[in-house]
C-alpha cells in the first residue's frame, strides 16, 4: 500500500496556505503511555471490527497506480515526509537527506538495535510504496526485506529498482492487503509501516496483523496521520472537524481516522510492550514549502496534468489538508511498541483474529 504523503506533497497548490508551525527537537513530545487516559467510546468507526468498504482497496490501488510515477520523477524513491530540526527551511537540495533522516529518526525512537548480534535480519514493510524504505533498511542492516502494497504498479517498480540497485536478493515486493498479510506468524524481527496506516479501514486489525507477523521481542514502527486526541469531556470530534476530514477522505480514499490515544489502546489490548508515541507534525512542517516549489515548476505542473483524474482531484483538496494541520486537527504521529518475548517466557501472545 502506497504512502499517502507522496500524493499530497507533490500537489500543493500555493505557498499562501502553508501551515505556520513551530518546530521542536526530535525528542520533544515523546511520552510513554499505560492506560492513563479516561475510558470512553472509540472516536471513529476505523476501530471497529469491520472489513474494507466496497471499492476502497481498488480506489487506493488506482490512486497510487496513477500518482507514483509523478512522485518518483520529482522527489525520488522515498514516498514520505522529511524530518527537520527546529527553524530549518527545506529546499530541493536537501529533501532527500530529510527523508532518510525520517527513517533514521523512526529507528532511533523505536530503539532498533544495529549491533551485528541483534540487528534486524528479516523486515516487513507494510505499505511499501515503490520500496524506498525497504531498500534502505536492507542496505543498512544487510537484512531480507519484504514489501507489500495494493498497487501493482508500485510492486513492479519496487522490484525493478531493487534489481537496478543489486538488491534483488534482499528486497522484494508484492501486491497484498495489509489486513490479510501473506506471511506466517512471527516471521519478522522488524515490522515497519511508514505512512500507510491512514488507509487502513480497521486499525485494530491492522495493528493485530503487524503483531502477528512480528517475532517475539520484535519492534513495531507505525508512522501515520492521526486526528487529534479527544479531551476527557469529548466523545467525538467536533462536527466541523468531522466534515473537514470527510472531504479529505473522499479525495484520498481514506477510511475513518483515529487518534494517537486510540493506537495506544489497541496496542495495550494486544499486550504489546514499550508503547510510545510522539507528535512530529512540527518536524515535518518545513517539507511543505519545498514540495510547493516543486509542484509549481513546469515539470510538476505538466506531470500533474498527465497523471490522471484521481491525482488532480487530490490537488483540489490540498488546501483542506493544510487547514487540518493549522487547526491542530491532523497530527503526524509515530507509534512504536514491541511484541512480548512470549516464546522465550513460555507465555501465549494475544493476536488479533480476522473480523
Amino acid at each position: 500500500m502506497a504512502n499517502s504523503a507522496a500524493l499530497l506533497h507533490s500537489l500543493l497548490p500555493s505557498t499562501a496556505s502553508t501551515p505556520r508551525l513551530r518546530h521542536r527537537a526530535p525528542s520533544a513530545g515523546l511520552f510513554r503511555r499505560r492506560s492513563t487516559f479516561p475510558a470512553r467510546p472509540m472516536a471513529t468507526a476505523a476501530l471497529a471490527d469491520a472489513s474494507a468498504p466496497p471499492g476502497l482497496n481498488e480506489g487506493i490501488a488506482g490512486l497510487y497506480d496513477e500518482s507514483s510515477g509523478l512522485w518518483e520523477s520529482i522527489w525520488g524513491e522515498h514516498m514520505h515526509h522529511g524530518f527537520y530540526d527546529a527553524g530549518q527551511a527545506a529546499d530541493m537540495s536537501d529533501h532527500r537527506r530529510a527523508q532518510i533522516r525520517m527513517v533514521e529518526e523512526a529507528l532511533t525512537f523505536a530503539a532498533v538495535p544495529d549491533d551485528p548480534a541483534n540487528k534486524p535480519k528479516m523486515i516487513v514493510d507494510v505499505g511499501c510504496g515503490i520500496g524506498g524504505s525497504s531498500r534502505y533498511l536492507a542496505n543498512k542492516y544487510g537484512a531480507q526485506c519484504r514489501g507489500i502494497t495494493l498497487s501493482p504498479v508500485q510492486a513492479e517498480r519496487g522490484n525493478a529498482l531493487a534489481a537496478a540497485q543489486g538488491l534483488s536478493d534482499k528486497a522484494s515486493f508484492q501486491v497484498a492487503d495489509a489486513l490479510e498479510q501473506p506471511f506466517p506468524d512471527g516471521q519478522f524481527d522488524l515490522v515497519w509501516s511508514m505512512e500507510s496506516g491512514e488507509h487502513m479501514p480497521n486499525k485494530k486489525k491492522f495493528v493485530g496483523e503487524l503483531a502477528r507477523v512480528a517475532a517475539p521481542g520484535a519492534p513495531i514502527i507505525i508512522v501515520t496521520w492521526c486526528h487529534r486526541n479527544l479531551a476527557p469531556s469529548e466523545d467525538s470530534l467536533k462536527p466541523d472537524e468531522l466534515n473537514l476530514l470527510k472531504k479529505i477522505c473522499d479525495a484520498y480514499y481514506l477510511p475513518d481516522w483515529c487518534s494517537p490515544n486510540d493506537y495506544v489502546k489497541i496496542a495495550e489490548s494486544l499486550s504489546l510492550e514499550d508503547i510510545k508515541t510522539a507528535d512530529w507534525s512540527e518536524n515535518v512542517a518545513p517539507f511543505w514549502p519545498a514540495v510547493i516549489q516543486s509542484a509549481l515548476t513546469w515539470k510538476g505542473f505538466t506531470s500533474l496534468l498527465r497523471s490522471g483524474w484521481k491525482t488532480i482531484k487530490g490537488a483540489l483538496v490540498m488546501p483542506l489538508m493544510i487547514q487540518g494541520y493549522k487547526k491542530g486537527l491532523i497530527k503526524f504521529t509515530i507509534i512504536t511498541c514491541r511484541k512480548p518475548q512470549a516464546a522465550i517466557e513460555g507465555e501465549e501472545t494475544p493476536i488479533a483474529t480476522p473480523a
